[in-house]
């Protein structure tokens, strides 16, 4: 199975998953993107910052499979809270 890598890109930073998860197919990593980002943002709420961020899945050769922004799957989340109370 490939492995995947799912960086974080906000702004100009990016932070590099150095590790990567072996997943089946771009539609797997999609999945996997979705759900992460939708566990980040229920831990961390809907900050500004992370509005604008984005996850960048690579595969093994470095070629971006897919960006996935975080604004894309609040959309899906009406329960998050911006002000966390």
């Amino acid at each position: 199975m490939p492995r995947y890598f799912f960086n974080t890109r906000l702004g100009d930073d990016l932070v590099v998953d150095p590790d990567g998860k072996r997943l089946r197919d771009p539609d797997e990593a999609w999945e996997t993107a979705r759900e992460m980002i939708q566990q980040l943002l229920k831990t961390e709420g809907a900050q500004a910052g992370l509005l604008t961020a984005a996850l960048e899945v690579t595969d093994e050769a470095g070629e971006i499979v897919l960006e996935f922004p975080f604004s894309e799957v609040l959309m899906e989340m009406p329960d998050i809270s911006s002000t966390r109370h």
